[in-house]
């Protein structure tokens, strides 16, 4: 399964992830021109593999602020956060703003994002019902930049 979108331009121009095989669990890999598109693709890639994203109505937003030690552990953290919400308020998101930034604090540099996502409570008699996403995992997740930025997930369905 994979997503393309033909407004963006970036190192993989239209395809903004892709999914790969992994025993008993769910990989993809997200992209995007810069850092943030690649998390805001990773999260949108995340809630395709609970439901069809196309479907999901921007009726409500939840804004995101994490401070995190370094980029892996940032991922982590909005996907975690984004799993929150939809286990406690059962929301499904499609769309997402994600500015992130770095800066030093106590002679340390952390990794903020500051984030607004769009959508709306699952609704079974609208939206499609496919995996149950248990956690975001720190497995074999990688980031790189070249031409463009690539996040690699793995997901524990």
């Amino acid at each position: 399964m994979e997503i393309k979108d033909n407004n963006k331009s970036n190192s993989h121009p239209s395809l903004k992830f892709e999914f790969f095989d992994v025993t008993a669990d769910v990989g993809y890999r997200a992209y995007g021109k810069t850092l943030n598109q690649a998390f805001e693709n990773a999260a949108l890639a995340m809630f395709e593999v609970m439901t069809d994203t196309n479907h999901i109505k921007p009726e409500l937003l939840r804004k995101i602020t994490l401070k995190s030690e370094d980029e892996e552990a940032l991922l982590y953290d909005w996907l975690s956060e984004l799993l929150f919400f939809h286990d406690s308020e059962y929301l499904v998101f499609s769309r997402f703003n994600v500015e992130i930034s770095d800066k030093m604090e106590d002679g340390e540099k952390v990794f903020l994002l500051e984030a607004v996502a769009e959508g709306q409570e699952f609704d079974p008699d609208v939206h499609e019902r496919r995996d149950e996403v248990k956690a975001a995992t720190y497995h074999m997740m990688d980031i790189q930049k070249k031409n463009g930025y690539m996040l690699q997930v793995i997901l524990d369905i």
